[in-house]
C-alpha cells in the first residue's frame, strides 16, 4: 500500500526526536530531579509560604480570567460586529500583549499604577490587585482571539429570525448566539487562566513581591534557585506541570465538546 504522505518514516523521526529532545527530557529531567527531594517534596509543598504563593498565583489568575470574559466577548462582538472608527488599530492592539515583552509591560504597569502615577491614587500597584492588573493585560488576548473567529461563522439568520419572533436582543444573545459561542469562550478562559498561572516577567514590577501577599508561584521558584535549593524549586516546577497538563487536558475536552457531531 502507497503512503499518502512521502517521506513519513523520515518526518516522523524528526518529530519524536524533536518531541524528546525539547519537551520530554527537560520536564523528565524535571521530575527526576523532584522525585530526588524526597520528603523535602511534601515539606517544600506544605510550607506556609509556598501555600501562599499557590493562592495568590492561582486566586489572580482565576479571578483575572473571569474578569477578562466579558470584557473579550465584548471587544470581539464590537471588532467583528461594527465597522467602528479606528477598528483595525484596535484589531492590532489587542495582540500588543504577545509581542510585548513581559517586563516592558510590568515596568509601564508599574509606572502607571505606582503612587506617583497617572492613576496611583486607586492604591492598586505593590499589592494583589496589582497582580490582577498585570493578568488582565497579558490575558485579554485570548478570550478575544478564541471567540472572535467563531464569532465571525456565525449563521446571522438565526439572529433575524428570532428578532421577527419579537425576541429582545438580551434573548437572542443568550439563546441564540452564547451557546454555540460558550466552548471557544471557556477556550479563551482556560489559556487566560493558564498563562496567568505562570506569568512571571509583567507581574514581578508591581505586586510588591511580599511573602504571604503577594508573591506568586514562579518568583518563588526564583527564589529557591537563587537560594541554591535547586530539588525546592523543582518540586514546585513540577506541580506547576502537573497543573499545566490538567488545563490542557481541559482544553482539548472543551474542544471535543465544542466539535460538531455528525448526524
Amino acid at each position: 500500500m502507497k503512503r499518502v504522505m512521502p517521506g513519513f518514516g523520515l518526518t516522523l523521526g524528526i518529530t519524536l526526536l524533536y518531541f524528546g529532545l525539547f519537551a520530554m527530557l527537560p520536564l523528565a529531567a524535571l521530575v527526576w530531579t523532584a522525585a530526588g527531594a524526597g520528603s523535602r517534596a511534601w515539606a517544600t509543598l506544605g510550607d506556609p509560604r509556598t501555600l501562599a504563593a499557590i493562592r495568590v498565583s492561582f486566586g489572580a489568575a482565576a479571578l483575572a480570567a473571569a474578569i477578562n470574559v466579558p470584557l473579550g466577548v465584548l471587544l470581539a462582538w464590537v471588532l467583528g460586529r461594527y465597522r467602528v472608527p479606528g477598528r483595525r488599530v484596535l484589531d492590532a492592539v489587542i495582540d500588543l500583549p504577545f509581542a510585548l515583552p513581559t517586563a516592558v509591560a510590568g515596568i509601564a504597569l508599574a509606572t502607571l499604577y505606582a503612587d506617583t502615577g497617572w492613576l496611583g491614587t486607586f492604591g492598586i500597584a505593590y499589592g494583589p490587585a496589582g497582580i490582577v492588573a498585570a493578568l488582565l493585560f497579558i490575558g485579554l488576548p485570548f478570550v478575544v482571539r478564541s471567540v472572535q473567529p467563531v464569532l465571525a461563522t456565525l449563521d446571522r439568520s438565526t439572529e433575524e429570525a428570532a428578532m421577527t419572533l419579537d425576541a429582545t436582543p438580551w434573548q437572542v444573545f443568550r439563546y441564540v448566539v452564547l451557546p454555540p459561542l460558550a466552548p471557544a469562550v471557556l477556550t479563551g478562559a482556560a489559556l487566560a487562566f493558564a498563562r496567568g498561572v505562570g506569568e512571571y516577567g509583567s507581574v514581578i514590577f508591581i505586586a510588591g513581591n511580599r511573602p504571604g501577599v503577594s508573591e506568586i508561584v514562579p518568583l518563588l521558584i526564583v527564589t529557591k534557585l537563587d537560594q541554591f535549593d535547586v530539588p525546592g524549586a523543582a518540586v514546585l516546577g513540577a506541580a506547576m506541570v502537573a497543573l499545566a497538563l490538567l488545563i490542557l487536558a481541559g482544553l482539548n475536552a472543551l474542544d471535543w465538546w465544542g466539535r460538531p457531531r455528525a448526524r
